[in-house]
């Protein structure tokens, strides 16, 4: 079972920008799809970004592509997001999930399956 460890949240002012990391161990990190989702206070977990076990292929919820690209260092077992031009409204607590098998453009956005770290918190004030 793969634990996962994110970490860079933080305090920014709109239009800053942030990188967050999520370290993997236990697992093949190599073989994982990764994904990134985030939870803002009485609102449900919505889906940010991923990207295939290869690092080939990356996927962007609308509200976010421009600003935000993931990214991944198999190598160092770790994701990335890249987050620029912030908004408040992308304040929330940032977690990233670990999903292996086959069909990744079928359920990339899926938030039902695999394992979760425990989140960090981005707050964006304006």
């Amino acid at each position: 079972q793969v634990q996962l460890v994110e970490s860079g949240g933080g305090l920014v002012q709109a239009g800053g920008s942030l990188r967050l990391s999520c370290a993997a161990s236990g697992g093949t990190f190599s073989s994982y799809n990764m994904r990134w989702f985030r939870q803002a206070p009485g609102k449900e977990r919505e889906f940010v970004a991923a990207i295939h076990w290869s690092g080939g292929v990356t996927y962007y919820a609308d509200s976010v592509k421009g600003r935000f690209t993931i990214s991944r260092d198999n190598a160092k077992n770790t994701v990335y997001l890249q987050m620029n031009n912030l908004k408040p409204e992308d304040t929330a607590v940032y977690s990233c999930n670990a999903r292996g098998g086959f069909g990744f453009s079928t359920w990339y956005r899926n938030a039902d399956f695999g394992s979760w770290g425990q989140g960090t918190q981005v707050t964006v004030s304006s």
